[in-house]
């Protein structure tokens, strides 16, 4: 690459570091996108710091979009992995390669066995896109798992106010990405509609599409994938792979031209012919293949070449012995993957034996019936026409319901599969098999801890009308509930947590009814402003008395559940937890053990500290929140809604504080989290610290991200995002572009125009944000109307320090008469809050031309990371 006209020498692997350093991922983020170690990034780092002659990985991240010849390498994901040679086809590969640099759709087509899929790796493979993209296998997936299928193929995840496939087009939309939809012949109509999702919110996308018919999207360009050519590259592929087989094969070139005549240049027929060369060698095989032929002359299918693959397949299939075709018609069950011990499982009888299914399903790969996958752990899987094959010869079977409940209770009780398990409870709803709700319950738990959270609540709502009894469904719906509190859809967690309730009483469990009862008040109270339908604060004091007349009292949870919702709704006021019962229901908490418990309760505490002006006071407690998820499961819907409303809160309440260090720790800790394309609402979450520590670039990329993934969400209630909004302005007020800062300003007032409780908050912080823009432009006549809305008397939010300090500078700055009183009045409010104690000292300093302060003031916003600040503050001296 070129830098300053000067070469310097940089890796692939740096140069794909170096891309992902100016998209903005983390170490983390960046060794799982190139499967290195984090370590091994951190090195790569500072190699390029020294090389580029540059300071930091923010400098690192500017020089990733300026350099002159570096187009910095994506991952396509889940790329299928080959360990034969590619044969062939260089026309195709260009042709598809040119029509995909052209962005759209590109769908190759063609029969069954052509090698769509094999060429749509290899171009995958070769191509170059900025952001990397995935290949994902459609073949196991139906129609209702299109969207988890790309989301898990992407490594994206749901989040709360961001559908699946929301969070799916943000990952796609953040630049050049290509997207592989392998098999789609069916799911058609249902690829197509997603597809043009994509195209329309993800312009720089481009999705590479295989099926044996042309998907009909707008602008779809199609390539036909034909049979080899007889005379050239049929010939070479069985060289290839007949050498593969066996090293000294060699054939009469007119016998294995007509092999391959007789095959119709189908690359799978001639892979599975030349499996059969050691054994039979190519005389043999054109006999032995030309007997099949002529067996299925005259059959029903309309392709010569359909046939001619069922014919080998027929062959190879009537070549096996008697165990071999047992497994291989039983194996055909599965959906996608299986590993040793589900074979056994599913082989059942003698093959159950784990070393009877290595040796039988050694064989079968042996044979090339069935394919092993590289990499660890061993799994196994059939090409489609195998799979398919397989099937019809299970249907045929009097072995089959035998086969498809070992198949079940295998699902239900092993299945580490989501395309599996989908599968299973299709079958099991398709036959009403009672194992339905135990696989039901099981696909649930795999999908949440997937992130597939609104799939996993339908899988959970399933089970519990299902469920064998009252008790079971009670539990189902509780999960249900939690899974749609995680995604912030509070009203049907709400409606699920009276129906686990109901279902509770209907079982005789007053314990179970009495804590859905409690938790579905406590979340009402805790949550108003995400229900659209307000609950009555009359309602929720009938059913917490429902709940403590339902339950023991005695019980600690049950006790502890009572006492923190009596704490939420003490007074009909919303989000005004009562003192007293708030820090009654914390010691309740602590009786029990339950962190999650526990949080929920020190939340009202930390609510009333935020309520009485007290940010020090509530960032302590957040503190204790975040880390009481140490002790919790993430991948338990009981656990993972609280584990993000702690973490979510942690970042803001730090900033609150002037604790800028912690507010950082946690950037990195929902960065981490993150394992895609960071979700809005995330980046919602960071984007305030990451402007007060300065990283202006960096926070304008996190402010658009989170905007426009609002808007492809659908524009959900969004009174969370007033506050990263007035920070978005800051950033460009910072940076001196007013328009920017004008744009994000008219967005806040935007927002702010659906109200909501306490709104009157925010003020000091829009304060603060036009004090410190003008100070930093220099609009010293803005500064006595700002210092008027001061004295005019503002809520006392928990920003109302930042705005004190902010227009206690202003005012000096400006010389207003009134700044020296203006500064006294900040100080109170500079007590545990380190921000504004550097703003004070380096105000006095001004005011009183005291170098020595203006040093002190520089030191700390050193010590505790704001580079902008810092820096600011140096100009002044």
């Amino acid at each position: 690459m070129i830098r300053d006209d000067v070469r310097v020498d940089v890796s692939k692997r740096e140069a794909e570091v170096l891309g992902a350093l100016g998209a903005g991922l983390t170490n983390t983020q960046i060794a799982n996108r190139l499967h290195i170690s984090v370590r091994t990034v951190e090195g790569h780092v500072s190699s390029l710091l020294r090389k580029l002659g540059v300071t930091d990985r923010s400098a690192l991240g500017a020089l990733a979009g300026t350099t002159t010849d570096l187009a910095p390498l994506g991952r396509i994901a889940c790329l299928p992995v080959s360990r034969t040679t590619f044969v062939g086809r260089r026309v195709e590969r260009e042709t598809v390669a040119s029509a995909l640099a052209s962005g759209g759709v590109v769908t190759l087509v063609g029969p069954g066995g052509v090698g769509k899929t094999r060429l749509a790796a290899v171009v995958a493979q070769a191509s170059n896109v900025a952001f990397g993209g995935a290949f994902v296998d459609l073949v196991p997936v139906g129609a209702d798992s299109l969207v988890p299928a790309v989301a898990a193929a992407l490594g994206v995840v749901e989040r709360a106010y961001q559908p699946l496939e929301a969070a799916v087009l943000d990952r796609l939309g953040r630049g050049p990405s290509l997207l592989v939809l392998d098999n789609c012949e069916h799911l058609s109509a249902v690829v197509a509609t997603f597809v043009d999702r994509v195209l329309a919110a993800c312009p720089e996308t481009a999705v590479l599409a295989t099926s044996r018919e042309r998907l009909g999207v707008p602008g779809e360009r199609t390539v036909a994938l034909r049979p080899l050519p007889v005379g050239s590259d049929a010939e070479r592929l069985f060289l290839d792979r007949a050498h593969s087989v066996d090293p000294d094969f060699g054939a009469e070139p007119g016998v294995i031209a007509e092999l391959c005549a007789r095959l119709d240049g189908m690359p799978l027929a001639i892979e599975l012919a030349a499996a059969r060369s050691g054994a039979l060698g190519a005389a043999g095989l054109l006999a032995g293949l030309g007997d099949q032929l002529r067996l299925l002359a005259g059959g029903r299918g309309t392709v010569v070449r359909h046939r001619s693959l069922r014919a080998v397949v027929d062959w190879s299939h009537d070549l096996l012995d008697d165990d071999e075709r047992t497994v291989f018609r039983r194996l055909g069950i599965f959906a996608g993957h299986f590993d040793l011990h589900a074979a056994a499982c599913v082989g059942g009888g003698d093959i159950g034996d784990v070393a009877v299914a290595a040796d039988v399903l050694g064989r079968l790969v042996d044979k090339s019936m069935v394919l092993r996958q590289p990499g660890e752990p061993v799994r196994w899987r059939m090409l489609e026409a195998m799979r398919a094959y397989a099937r019809e010869r299970l249907e045929e079977g009097d072995d089959r319901d035998a086969t498809r409940r070992r198949y079940l209770e295998w699902a239900a009780a092993v299945s580490d599969s989501p395309d599996e398990l989908r599968a299973a409870l299709a079958i099991a709803m398709r036959t009403r098999d009672p194992i339905a709700p135990r696989i039901a319950r099981s696909l649930a738990r795999l999908c949440f801890a997937r992130r597939f959270v609104h799939e996993a609540l339908e899988h959970f709502r399933t089970a519990a009308a299902d469920a064998a009894d009252a008790a079971e469904s009670a539990r189902d719906l509780a999960s249900a509930a939690d899974c749609a509190l995680v995604v912030d859809d509070t009203e049907r967690a709400f409606e699920l947590r009276l129906a686990s309730a109901a279902a509770a009483e209907k079982a005789g469990i007053g314990d179970a009814q009495a804590i859905a009862l409690a938790r579905a008040v406590e979340m009402a109270a805790r949550y108003p402003v995400t229900f659209r339908t307000e609950v009555s604060h009359e309602r929720l004091v009938e059913l917490l008395a429902d709940a403590r007349a339902a339950g023991d009292t005695g019980d600690p949870l049950v006790a502890g559940w009572i006492s923190g919702a009596s704490a939420w709704i003490a007074t009909p006021e919303k989000l005004s937890p009562d003192p007293a019962l708030a820090a009654a229901a914390v010691t309740a908490a602590e009786a029990t053990g339950d962190p999650v418990l526990l949080s929920a309760a020190l939340d009202a505490v930390r609510t009333v500290a935020i309520g009485a002006g007290r940010p020090a006071e509530a960032h302590a407690v957040t503190r204790r929140r975040v880390a009481l998820t140490a002790q919790m499961n993430r991948d338990d819907p009981y656990a993972a809604a609280e584990i993000e409303d702690s973490v979510g809160l942690a970042g803001l309440d730090a900033v609150a504080a002037g604790d800028l260090p912690t507010a950082m720790d946690m950037v990195d800790l929902v960065l981490s989290d993150e394992p895609a394309a960071l979700s809005y609402l995330a980046a919602s979450k960071i984007l305030p610290t990451v402007v007060l520590a300065g990283d202006l670039d960096r926070a304008g990329l996190f402010a658009d991200q989170m905007w426009h993934g609002w808007q492809r969400a659908g524009r959900p209630p969004a009174f969370w995002m007033q506050v990263s909004v007035h920070f978005a302005a800051l950033a460009h007020g910072l940076r001196a572009d007013r328009e920017g800062c004008d744009r994000w300003c008219a967005r806040g007032r935007e927002l702010a125009a659906t109200p909501y409780p306490f709104q009157s908050r925010l003020l000091p912080l829009a304060t603060y944000v036009q004090a410190r823009t003008a100070l930093q432009l220099g609009d010293f006549d803005q500064a006595r109307a700002l210092v008027s809305q001061l004295s005019d008397g503002q809520a006392p939010g928990r920003y109302l320090p930042y705005a004190c300090a902010a227009a206690a500078e202003l005012a000096v700055t400006a010389g207003l008469p009134e700044a020296a009183g203006l500064l006294a009045d900040a100080r109170p409010y500079a007590v545990d809050n380190a921000w504004n104690t550097a703003v004070l000292a380096r105000t006095t300093g001004r005011l009183h031309g005291d170098r020595a302060l203006l040093r002190k003031a520089a030191g700390q916003w050193e010590a505790m990371g704001a580079r902008f600040e810092h820096a600011y503050t140096l100009t002044l001296l």
